[in-house]
């Protein structure tokens, strides 16, 4: 491998990425700077200062870096892409998973078409037998604990923030699964997990009777507030002051069951997402570094990983 100064190199938020070197392959640099040496590189260059820590931009042309040949470079390149691939079509079907269970929600709890709604006597525009509830008549908001980054052992619990998990720690708060409310920060933000998890002092966690999967929904259709105190915050008084309808039990056990199907088909995938983004990283490392190589495999490469055509060529 040799080593050279990085010239002319464009980045910006797409993470989209060109060398003024047409013997480098796009991609296989944003994978390059994704890496542990590259990582380890820019921490060493950078220089504390009074307000923030910063690196000069005048320094990036002198730093240097290792590359293998090109061949090698698109071949990197093909492998972690295939797994990029894998991860987004997988988060997709997360999304479309979690679509569907809101969908159903709001068709059977807000849009009143449930199952048996043709036959059901409605008063005032709403069905016999829901009843005019408040939110603190279902459900107790109930504090998080304070857990400093630097208290938290590396674990297999979620620990959750108000934009949702921060980290991870080896010890629990709430048995899961649990739905959690942005208290400061993200005010009223609401996040979903299926395990046990360690909720911090900037949110609630959902205490109810009431099923979780319906009580997931209904907090992101309710309004929250934020109080008068210099750092903003869920005014919970407010919060257990908004009203809904609540169904019939049968009806809300009838969603229960639809959600509970989709959500753990949601879990597995999200399960298979961890696993590749795991393995992704781990061989970034590896092959990055040149400690597995991929010199003697037959690599078919995706277009994603091949060079655009020039201009002159686009017009040909």
């Amino acid at each position: 491998m040799s080593a050279y100064s990085v010239t002319g190199i464009c980045c910006h938020v797409s993470k989209q990425l060109y060398s003024s070197q047409k013997w480098d392959a796009p991609k296989f640099l944003l994978y390059y700077f994704l890496g542990n040496y590259w990582k380890a590189l820019i921490s060493s260059k950078i220089f504390s200062g009074s307000t923030v820590d910063r690196i000069p931009l005048i320094d990036f042309p002198r730093f240097e870096v290792s590359i293998p040949p090109l061949p090698v470079q698109k071949k990197i390149a093909a492998v972690l892409s295939a797994y990029d691939d894998l991860i987004e079509n997988n988060t997709r079907r997360i999304a479309l998973l979690e679509k569907m269970a809101e969908e159903i929600y709001r068709e059977w709890f807000v849009r009143l078409r449930f199952p048996g709604h043709e036959q059901t006597t409605f008063h005032k525009g709403i069905p016999e037998g829901w009843e005019i509830m408040t939110l603190g008549d279902v459900v107790e908001l109930a504090y998080g604990k304070a857990l400093k980054e630097e208290d938290r052992v590396p674990g297999e619990y979620p620990v959750f923030g108000s934009s949702g998990v921060v980290g991870m720690h080896s010890k629990y708060l709430v048995d899961g699964p649990g739905i959690i409310v942005g208290r400061k920060g993200n005010v009223g933000s609401v996040h979903w997990t299926d395990q046990s998890f360690y909720p911090i002092d900037t949110v609630y966690f959902v205490r109810s009777k009431i099923s979780l999967f319906f009580l997931f929904f209904l907090l992101q259709n309710l309004s929250f507030i934020n109080n008068d105190a210099a750092v903003p915050g869920l005014n919970r008084k407010q919060a257990y002051s908004n009203q809904f309808y609540l169904p019939p039990q049968p009806l809300i056990d009838k969603y229960s069951e639809i959600a509970k199907l989709v959500f753990h088909q949601r879990q597995k995938l999200k399960s298979v997402v961890d696993y590749l983004q795991q393995t992704r990283d781990r061989l970034l490392t590896r092959l990055i570094s040149g400690k597995l190589s991929l010199e003697d495999l037959d690599i078919q490469f995706p277009p994603s990983t091949t060079d655009p055509p020039s201009p002159a060529q686009g017009q040909a």
